[in-house]
């Protein structure tokens, strides 16, 4: 008899230790417990939503986010019922992704709501050898000449010019956290007074990909965003074995090393299958528009910037 006591009791504490280290899901009355203004037409839209904290598991990147009590996580589904219902985006502008992380003082349906949509691409082991020794002004520049070049094709297709102002926080490689982040400085259409983009990335390297943190806020939210780059970086735990210092030679390496990371990834995505870079989670949020911007063929975009060569527009 005392033998299946122990055993229960046993039982019992190994469950409690797993439901402890694992997601705390919970819905918005209880996310927001101090709000009284959300109006009736956001509280259906909340009640859809799983506010999550605590440690996120994400198979596909073979890693965990362990999400703060400042923030909290939505998983790829409410994503899309934030990204498509909410703020209004087609629905293509969801796909793809392991969720969202928002800091936990603003709903989604707040109006100075920012978050970052979380992906990953398992493109390799990405080498940091070049870090300290990129001149990053110079991409800068090539970047926005890139960027320049392509804006008679992009008005053709309806789409509005982009000006590469600068960056608005210059990259920086966290040797410790092996985390590179940037922000640009974006402004769309020919209005130079018009509200500015704020483009903001983080990149987290582990041995097989980068997990990718990409900000949809405006740039008045950039500060908010500084603030939180250190516990965005520090979120990822990589399961054993797969982090960057678990490298050994004939591991996959990628394509791309941290400056080519800035110019193919910064604020956009790889389609892969198409072969083009678009420009995705660029949010114009106040207009309530996803914008698709299609630059050239990846390879090409980027091999472009480091030699100088010209490719004829698509």
């Amino acid at each position: 008899m005392e033998d299946r006591i122990l055993k229960r009791y046993f039982a019992v504490a190994i469950l409690f230790i797993l439901a402890a280290g694992t997601a705390d899901a919970r819905p918005y009355q209880e996310m927001f417990p101090n709000r009284t203004d959300f109006s009736d037409q956001e509280k259906p839209l909340l009640e859809k939503l799983d506010f999550q904290q605590g440690a996120i598991k994400l198979p596909a990147a073979k890693a965990t986010l362990n999400v703060p009590a400042g923030f909290y996580y939505l998983n790829p589904a409410d994503t899309k019922t934030v990204l498509v219902d909410i703020w209004g985006n087609p629905a293509t502008a969801a796909e793809g992704t392991l969720g969202m992380i928002f800091p936990a003082k603003y709903a989604p349906t707040d109006v100075g709501s920012w978050g970052s949509i979380v992906e990953y691409k398992a493109d390799g082991y990405v080498s940091d050898a070049d870090a300290a020794t990129t001149d990053f002004d110079e991409l800068l520049q090539k970047i926005k000449d890139s960027i320049s070049e392509n804006n008679a094709e992009r008005q053709k297709q309806g789409f509005p010019r982009i000006t590469l102002i600068g960056w608005a926080s210059a990259p920086h490689y966290d040797k410790s956290a092996h985390a590179l982040h940037w922000a640009r400085d974006l402004l769309f259409g020919d209005d130079m007074k018009a509200n500015h983009t704020l483009n903001y990335s983080v990149r987290v390297l582990g041995r097989e990909g980068v997990l990718e943190f990409d900000f949809i806020a405006g740039l008045a939210e950039l500060k908010e965003i500084e603030t939180a780059i250190p516990t965005v970086t520090n979120l990822v735990q990589f399961d054993k074995g797969m982090t960057y210092g678990d490298y050994v030679d004939g591991d996959k390496i990628a394509a791309y090393g941290m400056a080519g990371m800035i110019a193919a990834g910064a604020g956009a995505k790889v389609a892969a299958k198409v072969g083009l870079l678009a420009m995705a989670a660029v949010f114009l949020k106040k207009a309530w528009i996803l914008v698709f911007v299609v630059f050239g063929g990846a390879l090409s975009f980027v091999k472009r910037l480091f030699t100088g060569k010209k490719t004829p527009n698509a």
